[in-house]
């Protein structure tokens, strides 16, 4: 079960779930997307998936999200909500687990944002799960450019549907990042959803290829 948190921050105390798993080698940062807070099924079915394979988690939310809002806090808040949150996790995390930060869409790239602006000691990676790189409909490549600036190792999760994030854009400038990886789901979209026929859950694979990568990391 995830414990219901508050996670001090410059902007005031935001609301987190922190899922302790014994034996996890990892706590993983976990912000959630523009579109659904921190409790939607994704965020829960990942923080499950993680938990089985012994990954704790410590996710955070943008107060809009908790107001009911539509539209998400801004990108500059929230990139110091993302700094806040990793900071907070240094205080919970158990002496034998370390670091690692991203999340869902929006909150993996403001991590990463964060991350690259400054470096946080405390974070030894970072993993997306669906990268955001481009508006739906609109392709390009800016939103990635601050990846080069990261100088630790990077795992992206992508669906090969995405249509946030075209997948001939995304494969070179991973492939350009010494320290990043990509793994596609084939049909999923975004929010990392398959159709029925695809055989297999999403969220497990996504699992897998997260664990996989913390795993290398020493």
């Amino acid at each position: 079960m995830s414990e219901p948190i508050q996670i001090p921050t410059p902007r005031g105390a935001i609301a987190g779930l922190h899922r302790d798993v014994r034996g996890a080698r990892w706590l993983y940062v976990f912000g959630h997307g523009a579109g659904a807070g921190m409790s939607h099924a994704f965020m829960e079915a990942m923080t499950e998936a993680l938990a089985q394979r012994r990954i704790a988690t410590l996710r955070w939310e943008q107060p809009a999200m908790t107001a009911g809002k539509r539209r998400p806090d801004p990108p500059a808040m929230v990139e110091v909500l993302a700094r806040s949150a990793c900071a907070y996790a240094q205080s919970i995390a158990r002496k034998t687990q370390r670091l690692c930060a991203g999340g869902k869409s929006m909150g993996g790239r403001m991590t990463s944002r964060a991350q690259a602006a400054a470096a946080m000691p405390a974070i030894e990676a970072l993993v997306f799960l669906g990268f955001p790189l481009h508006p739906a409909g609109e392709p390009g490549t800016e939103r990635a450019r601050h990846l080069a600036d990261v100088a630790i190792p990077m795992r992206c999760v992508q669906g090969t549907r995405d249509a946030l994030a075209t997948p001939s854009l995304l494969r070179p400038i991973v492939a350009a990042l010494p320290r990043a990886t990509l793994v596609e789901l084939d049909g999923a979209d975004h929010g990392l959803d398959v159709p029925k026929k695809a055989g297999f859950d999403p969220s497990e694979r996504a699992a897998d290829a997260v664990a996989a990568f913390l795993t290398g990391c020493g």
